[in-house]
């Protein structure tokens, strides 16, 4: 059944990296404010940057519900769950912030990131992990993986600068919950 981890050794690291999906959840303060969840793939867009801390590549989508929650109270986890191979559950707990693509730190992270495509990329997610553990998978399906979708890549690659900062102050300005995070850009 499961266990707590004191940290991301080599087999937990081996684990996260081999999967080719993870979930994204984050809380808002607020008693009335909307959990969200999210799903997050494409190719070499995680990454263990030490034994306490992770990181992935946040694209440009319908919402803006993680960014908003974490500079609201840092809250995230992350679920890692094995569709082949042997079942298996990996859940980091943390605090996390974001890198927002234009910030000069985000170069350097990038480098963590050398296969990743980046058109439409928004932010860098970095988690200081709080909490490791794992549970058994055991229902969770088997499924067979074929490939990354292209589509998000081939949106992002069709835009231009200008269209990308429309897009982000048109339909990211705000969380579902009204917190303002992107208005004026």
């Amino acid at each position: 059944m499961g266990r707590v981890y004191d940290e991301i050794d080599g087999r937990i690291r081996e684990f996260l990296l081999a999967q080719k999906v993870f979930f994204v959840a984050t809380a808002p303060s607020a008693l009335d404010g909307h959990v969200n969840v999210s799903p997050k793939g494409l190719s070499d867009s995680f990454a263990v940057l030490g034994p306490h801390r992770v990181a992935y590549l946040e694209y440009g989508g319908s919402g803006v519900e993680t960014i908003a929650h974490l500079r609201d109270n840092g809250r995230i986890v992350l679920m890692v769950c094995a569709f082949d191979g042997p079942p298996k559950i990996v859940r980091l707990h943390g605090k996390g912030r974001e890198v927002m693509a234009e910030e000069p730190a985000a170069a350097e992270l990038l480098t963590a990131f050398p296969a990743a495509p980046h058109p439409g990329l928004r932010s860098i997610i970095v988690i200081d992990v709080e909490r490791i553990s794992d549970s058994c998978g055991y229902g969770v399906p088997l499924m067979e993986y074929q490939g990354d979708r292209d589509l998000l890549v081939q949106f992002w690659s069709r835009k231009s600068p200008q269209e990308t900062a429309d897009y982000r102050s048109t339909r990211n300005a705000h969380s579902i919950d009204g917190v303002a995070v992107f208005a004026g850009d």
